[in-house]
């Protein structure tokens, strides 16, 4: 009991030490200045706590995140700071309403094109929103995204954002006393700062978040329901997404219901207490996970931790330069973006491709609801399509003492559920999927093949691949996912593979 707690609690000091900058640069990415810094912090503190308490992922951490701050920054721009934690309430009661009503069951079915099209222009807004700071302050900014390089690159011990913030903020103290102002004035460019004095987060509140119970009309809160349905549906998605991860890297099955519901609480008590809503954050959930933490009680931990920080050192944190919190967040958006889907765009479906890329575009350049509700539109259509011409079964059988799954129809999206439930229920020792009758291939179907792979190996179990798919123009192989399954775990023929196994004695002769 003992241990069990201490892990918990190391695991929770862990993720609070990497969530810490990043709370801190999507508040103030949120603002557009100092003062979003500590709403960002507050954000980490209350969604971090109660979406821990009352959700139903395991290990999740939830937080600000990239999504999530630019719905918020969005908000903002056009309504104000007082109407966006409004608008983050209400949010959060969407977020209640759609885990009563067990909309969970649904939002998992979200493409894979659209959530990397939509996270690909996320990581591009983010880079674009501190420009600002590369042309007012660019020496810091370089000098912070070095240090994060570095630190990723060499120094393990410590998160590269903390290790960024902390050398980022020593070095401008130490330029300011040595290095004299340095202004260029450049093509298409008033005035371009190599270096100057930088401006700071400032004064941190040393007490609690404070209640808050903001004032508005049934107008205003009408007119807010579009800014509080993309909050809601954007970290519904953004936290499932998260948990799916957690599920694969532990081999447990979240509830999706219970995590919207939590993370509605949270969201809901974010807007009332004047702080960032937040959702399931992959990166520091898998950091909780490493460090040991199996259990909510890590998560909430992680909330404390940042809380004391806030309390204790306080007064430090107010010299962080707002550049190098720029500079961290620049470096966010670039690890944020995708680029296997760019790689693959001219190997996988084309269909796929191009709602990626419409999802992409539509995210930078309109809006995020917008380019998700399109992207979905359009890959409902190709699925009908696809439907309209074929469908999908799974089968299996026993052939020397292996469970064979023999796949048939479209490897696609929406297959994926079907499938997972059918293998991962399975506690053979040695499954094998046969695609041989496989006719369609889309991306979150070939993904589905590793994922089911790796969470089959961390149970023990062996899962082979059985197959080509030049009927299906090498889209696996262009793919990687014969070259990740290895030669001892893909083969052409199922005789080949028995083969294989009775040769090195992996199967019982006869059999």
């Amino acid at each position: 009991m003992f241990q069990t707690l201490k892990r918990e609690l190391l695991a929770g000091i862990t993720v609070s030490v990497v969530a810490l900058p990043l709370a801190l640069a999507f508040g103030m990415q949120a603002t557009g200045n100092s003062d979003g810094a500590i709403i960002g912090l507050y954000g980490a503190i209350i969604t971090g706590f109660f979406a821990a308490l009352f959700g139903g992922t395991k290990s999740q951490v939830t937080g600000p995140t990239g999504p999530i701050t630019i719905i918020f920054t969005g908000i903002v721009a056009t309504q104000g700071l007082e109407y966006a934690f409004i608008a983050a309430f209400m949010g959060g009661v969407f977020q209640i309403v759609f885990g009563l009503l067990k909309a969970g069951n649904y939002l998992k079915f979200i493409p894979l094109p659209v959530v990397s099209g939509f996270m690909n222009g996320i990581a591009i807004i983010i880079i674009m929103g501190q420009l600002q700071y590369v042309t007012g302050s660019f020496l810091v900014v370089v000098l912070t995204i070095i240090f994060m390089l570095v630190s990723m690159r060499w120094i393990k011990a410590i998160p590269p954002s903390l290790m960024a913030l902390i050398l980022g903020t020593v070095a401008v103290v130490l330029l300011e006393k040595a290095l004299p102002a340095v202004h260029f004035t450049l093509p298409f460019l008033n005035d371009f700062i190599f270096f100057d004095s930088v401006a700071r987060i400032g004064e941190i509140p040393k007490g609690l978040p404070q209640f808050h119970l903001p004032a508005a009309d049934v107008s205003t809160l009408i007119q807010l329901i579009p800014a509080a349905l993309s909050i809601a549906v954007l970290g519904s998605i953004d936290s499932l997404l998260t948990s799916v991860v957690m599920d694969n890297m532990t081999g447990t099955k979240h509830k999706s219901n219970k995590e919207l519901i939590g993370q509605g609480i949270g969201n809901t008590l974010a807007g009332l207490f004047g702080a960032m809503p937040g959702a399931g954050a992959t990166v520091r959930s898998v950091v909780n996970l490493r460090s040991g933490g199996q259990t909510a009680l890590s998560a909430m931990v992680h909330s404390v931790a940042l809380l004391l920080f806030m309390l204790v050192f306080g007064p430090l944190a107010e010299e962080i330069p707002l550049a190098v919190l720029a500079g961290i967040l620049i470096m966010t958006g670039i690890t944020m973006f995708d680029y296997d889907s760019l790689k693959i765009l001219k190997d996988e479906p084309k269909t796929d491709a191009a709602v990626m890329l419409v999802t992409m575009i539509l995210t930078v350049a309109i809006d995020l609801m917008v380019a998700v509700g399109v992207g979905i539109v359009m890959s409902a259509l190709i699925f009908m399509k696809r439907m309209s011409e074929e469908g999908f079964k799974i089968t299996s059988r026993f052939e020397n003492s292996l469970k064979v799954y023999t796949l048939e129809g479209p490897l696609y999206f929406g297959a994926t559920e079907l499938i997972t439930k059918t293998i991962s229920s399975d506690s053979s020792e040695d499954i094998v999927i046969d695609i041989e009758k496989v006719t369609i291939v889309d991306a979150s179907g070939a993904l589905l093949l590793l994922q089911l792979k790796d969470q089959l190996k961390e149970r023990g179990q062996n899962l082979y691949l059985v197959g080509n798919d030049l009927d299906l123009g090498g889209i696996l192989r262009k793919m990687n996912i014969f070259h990740e399954f290895g030669t001892t775990g893909h083969f052409e023929t199922l005789e080949e593979l028995i083969t294989f196994l009775k040769f090195n004695n992996k199967l019982v002769h006869g059999a």
